[in-house]
């Protein structure tokens, strides 16, 4: 196992330049000019302007030339200069990241919750109502797209029935809890802010569950597969035979071998989740990594958004590193060198 993880772990810096090479050829080919962005539309007409700004930025340099100096500067975890905020990239990041990480954590906690109960549910009263409804929630879940839901569930829940705020990490009145990690659940806990730490989850409620329904949709179905095919296994029929409870054989033998084809999903979901937080946050207005691409992306700004493309890149290739060794942790059958061949 020490032998696949290590060559795991040279191998990512590898798939990771290509990610960085990607992006930064797209940036580099857009049809736009970053600099209408960076001096403004009216300065664009002043050529002693728009060459200083050129020189200011390295965008007089050639391709290969900018390319091999932003490698050079990622070595030491320089990725350049924002041009919309006039701030190192990796700070700006350093800044956002915790706030998608802690809308992710609880969008993954809620929808594996939920759709494992679900898949349980599903495969227990197989073709039954309960089974109907819980594909059906499933298929929607999966299917929606997240600005329609968002939307709605911010009118039913925030706007309508008042059950839950709106948009943003805390309450507009409440002072934001001091900085030490980053994630306003644990600073609020720190700090000893009970006010400040229920205002925080209220307000993760509404964008967790609307980014977790996609993982509660993909997560019950493969549950009930997994299910389903377990349920029909020798030993299952063995277990019962000898008297074992519905219960017992649902938790205890079913669901605990369904588990491991579940594992593979949730890994590569944590990834999807990161990457696809940009219509949620923009919706619920969360200062994350997601609407920061976007601000990013409007406004041209070629080194956030190939820092943005970064950090997803590094998340998918961490997740999908973690969830192999899971995997094998959990179900000895696995062996990693059979995994790295294929």
């Amino acid at each position: 196992m020490t032998t696949y993880i290590v060559r795991r772990l040279i191998a990512m810096p590898l798939l990771l330049l290509g990610v960085i090479t990607v992006a930064f050829l797209l940036t580099y080919f857009t049809a736009a000019d970053p600099l209408t962005s960076i001096i403004g539309e009216r300065q664009m007409n002043n050529p002693a302007v728009v060459e200083a700004a050129r020189e200011r930025w390295g965008l007089d340099r050639s391709l290969p030339e900018r390319y091999l100096i932003y490698l050079g500067n990622l070595v030491t975890g320089d990725m350049g200069t924002s041009f919309r905020t006039r701030q190192p990239v990796a700070q700006d990041l350093m800044v956002r990241l915790p706030a998608t990480l802690e809308l992710v954590i609880a969008a993954m906690f809620l929808g594996t919750i939920f759709g494992v109960v679900l898949g349980v549910l599903a495969a227990r009263f197989r073709d039954g109502p309960i089974d109907n409804i819980a594909r059906l929630f499933a298929l929607v879940g999966a299917s929606a797209p997240v600005f329609w839901s968002g939307l709605l569930v911010l009118f039913i829940f925030s706007v309508q029935l008042g059950w839950l705020p709106g948009p943003g990490r805390i309450d507009t009145r409440a002072v934001a809890p001091p900085f030490v990690t980053g994630f306003y659940t644990v600073d609020a806990l720190l700090a000893g802010d009970w006010a400040g730490f229920r205002s925080v989850l209220l307000h993760l409620v509404l964008p967790a569950s609307v980014l977790g329904w996609t993982v509660t949709g993909i997560v019950s179905r493969m549950v009930r597969a997994s299910m389903l095919d377990v349920l029909s296994q020798e030993y299952i029929l063995a277990a019962r035979a000898k008297g074992a409870g519905q219960l017992r054989v649902l938790i205890h033998h079913a669901l605990r071998n369904a588990m491991l084809p579940t594992l593979t999903i949730l890994g590569f979901s944590f990834a999807y989740l990161i990457t696809g937080a940009i219509l949620t946050e923009t919706i619920f207005s969360w200062p994350g990594i997601g609407s920061y691409a976007v601000a990013a992306a409007r406004g041209l700004d070629h080194p956030a958004i190939v820092g943005v493309t970064i950090v997803g890149g590094a998340a998918f290739l961490i997740s999908n590193l973690l969830t192999d060794i899971a995997y094998a942790l959990v179900d000895p059958r696995v062996k990693l060198s059979q995994q790295e061949s294929s």
